[in-house]
C-alpha cells in the first residue's frame, strides 16, 4: 500500500491514520494545531510551543539501559519520556534506525495529542536524530539534543575498518571520518530549520575521536567542561552523569535553549 512512498510520506500517512482512530475532533486538532500562526500570519516555530514528549535514541550497540536513567529523571519532572529501541541493536543501516525513530515520534504524538517532540540522541543516536530531522522530522521537533555524537565521524571507526573490517558492520562504517552518509548529512545545513539544536559533549571523550567531532554547526555547543571545568566524564558516562543530566533537563525545559557556564556547575552537580 505504501511501497511507492518515501519514508517521510509513509510516516505522515500512518500518523493521519492513527489520528482517524480517535475521531473527527482529534483529526481536526491534529491538522490545525501544528500549523499555529502568529499575528503576522507566519508559522509559529516549534521552539515556542509547549514541550511535548521526549524520545531518547541510543547509539551504536543499541543498549537502552544507559538512557533509561535519564528518561527516569525526565519522567520525575512530569515529562513523557520514552527510550526508542533501534533495529539490529544499532549496528545496521542508520537510515533504518531513523525510520524507527520516525515511527516512535508519530506514535508519541498520536498518543499524547502534542504538537511537537523533543529528541535526545546519545552517541550515534544523535546522528540518527539528524537523519530523521533531515527526512522531514524537523517539522515535528521542538528541540534536538545530541550527547557525544560523532557528527563528523570518529577515528575509532576508521581504525576498526582498517584493522578488523569484518567486525565493523554497516553503522560502524557509516561513522568513519570519510563516511558518505556523514558527508551527505553535513553537506548542507547541519541544523535544519524547525527545532532548536543543542550539542553536549565531553572534551575527554575517547570513543568519539577527536572529541570535537561532536560540534554541530548552528547548534548551541556545550562541552561539559565549559560548565564544570574539572569534569572527567567519559563517553559512556554521559547519559548517567548528574551534570550532563542537569544540562539536558535545562535544555528541554519550556522556552528557548539556554547557555550554561561555570556559575551553573554547583547547582547541576547537586542533581
Amino acid at each position: 500500500m505504501f511501497a511507492g512512498l518515501s519514508p517521510a510520506r509513509r510516516r505522515l500517512v500512518l500518523a493521519l491514520l492513527a489520528v482517524l482512530v480517535v475521531g473527527a475532533a482529534g483529526l481536526a486538532a491534529a491538522l490545525v494545531v501544528p500549523r499555529l500562526t502568529g499575528p503576522d500570519g507566519t508559522r509559529t516555530a516549534p521552539a515556542a510551543q509547549t514541550p511535548g514528549p521526549v524520545l531518547l535514541v541510543p547509539g551504536y550497540g543499541g543498549s537502552t539501559g544507559a538512557l533509561q536513567a535519564l528518561a527516569d529523571r525526565l519522567t520525575a519532572t512530569g515529562r513523557d519520556a520514552t527510550v526508542v529501541p533501534v533495529p539490529a541493536q544499532g549496528t545496521g543501516d542508520m537510515n533504518a534506525s531513523a525510520d524507527a525513530l520516525g515511527q516512535a515520534v508519530d506514535e508519541a504524538l498520536a498518543r499524547t495529542g502534542a504538537t511537537s517532540v523533543d529528541v535526545v540522541g546519545y552517541s550515534a543516536g544523535g546522528v540518527i536524530a539528524r537523519l530523521w530531522a533531515a527526512d522531514g522530522g524537523a517539522d515535528q521537533a521542538r528541540r534536538v539534543v545530541t550527547l557525544g555524537s560523532p557528527h563528523h565521524g570518529t577515528t575509532l571507526a576508521d581504525l576498526a575498518v582498517g584493522v578488523l573490517p569484518a567486525e565493523c558492520p554497516e553503522a560502524c562504517r557509516q561513522l568513519t571520518t570519510t563516511s558518505p552518509l556523514l558527508a551527505e548529512l553535513n553537506a548542507g545545513d547541519e541544523t535544519p530549520e524547525g527545532p532548536d539544536w543543542v550539542s553536549v559533549w565531553t572534551t575527554v571523550d575517547q570513543t568519539v575521536t577527536p572529541p570535537d567531532s561532536a560540534e554541530l554547526a548552528g547548534a548551541l555547543d556545550l562541552t561539559v567542561q565549559s560548565v564544570c571545568a574539572d569534569s572527567q566524564v567519559t563517553h559512556g558516562q554521559l547519559p548517567t552523569d548528574a551534570v550532563v543530566q542537569g544540562i539536558v533537563l535545562a535544555q528541554l525545559a519550556a522556552g528557548p535553549s539556554v547557555p550554561l557556564g561555570p556559575d551553573d556547575c554547583a547547582r547541576l552537580r547537586q542533581g
